[in-house]
């Protein structure tokens, strides 16, 4: 990787945790951008700058790009008005910030990477989504425009943005796959509705390469899909859990059940979304992890869990 410095906002979270440690071990200049400075220094080595300020970073540290993670976690608390604006502001309010710290450095960074979600295109069944599909008239949906927007104002800068549309990310040290694996192993895996929605994935570790193709390629802007070229349906991805884990499946979750309970929440995960990372596999991207048994069995063994 031929980047000197590199500035990255969400660094405490699960992808931000992964993609500090690469960084810092190719001996990139790593600068995190924290809420809780004391709290994300304890994360890392000490040679990894941590600052609760933009002007904290010095006008001659050479960063040459950004990877743009933060944001509220969207699966958590009910979407009450507060709660989305809560969701909006960190990822909206935290890339124009971004943006506006740019524009006063001379040269400004070549590049921001900066996660969207497959959230864009919004619930639906059983059609293939590629970069081309348009997004709907729903929360989940309208937050991920709302960020890509934010993001796009870069180009005023003659800086390239690009927006990764990222799906289910699998971890054995964060993100969904933990809340998952902690069920089954207890034999409380479920299959919810009739387990025929699409669950559209990616291993971190081809996660962290996506980012590195992001940043080195200056042909690559505008939106990528971030996801295995073979999605699964939620009943399989259980089965395939159970299997690793050496557990039954048995439990259903009707679907009425998680919509009285979680209101629009619940569509994220009664309804799926099959899509395809047309552009990766355009530009020849090879994922190590296409199938979700493979990307399990390494997650989910000692060495990684």
């Amino acid at each position: 990787m031929n980047t000197h410095g590199v500035l990255i906002t969400g660094a405490s979270g699960f992808i931000g945790r992964h993609l500090v440690r690469r960084f810092d071990e190719r001996g990139v200049e790593v600068w995190a951008w924290t809420r809780n400075a004391a709290r994300t220094r304890a994360l890392f080595p000490a040679r990894v700058h941590v600052v609760d300020e933009l002007t904290g970073i010095p006008a001659e540290a050479p960063i040459e790009a950004i990877v743009n993670l933060a944001g509220a976690p969207v699966i958590g608390p009910p979407w009450t008005s507060r709660r989305r604006q809560l969701l909006i502001d960190s990822r909206v309010g935290t890339t124009h910030a971004v943006l506006s710290w740019c524009a006063q450095r001379a040269p400004p960074p070549r590049v921001l990477v900066s996660a969207s979600a497959i959230g864009y295109y919004g619930p639906a069944d059983d059609q293939w989504l590629d970069e081309s599909a348009p997004p709907q008239d729903a929360f989940q949906s309208q937050l991920c425009v709302a960020r890509e927007a934010a993001a796009n104002t870069a180009a005023s800068l003659g800086i390239r943005a690009v927006n990764l549309r990222i799906g289910l990310v699998m971890g054995a040290d964060g993100g969904i796959l933990p809340r998952l694996a902690l069920p089954a192993k207890l034999g409380l895996a479920a299959v919810i509705g009739d387990g025929l929605q699409w669950m559209s994935w990616i291993h971190i570790d081809d996660l962290l390469r996506i980012i590195d193709l992001s940043i080195e390629d200056a042909a690559l802007s505008g939106a990528v899909n971030s996801v295995s070229p073979e999605p699964v349906r939620q009943r399989n991805f259980q089965g395939a859990l159970t299997h690793i884990l050496h557990r039954p499946l048995w439990v259903r979750v009707p679907a009425f059940a998680l919509r009285a309970s979680l209101g629009d929440m619940a569509e994220l995960l009664v309804r799926g979304q099959r899509v395809k990372p047309r552009r990766l596999l355009e530009q020849g991207f090879e994922f190590r992890y296409r199938e979700i048994e493979a990307a399990l069995a390494d997650l989910l063994t000692p060495a990684r869990s």
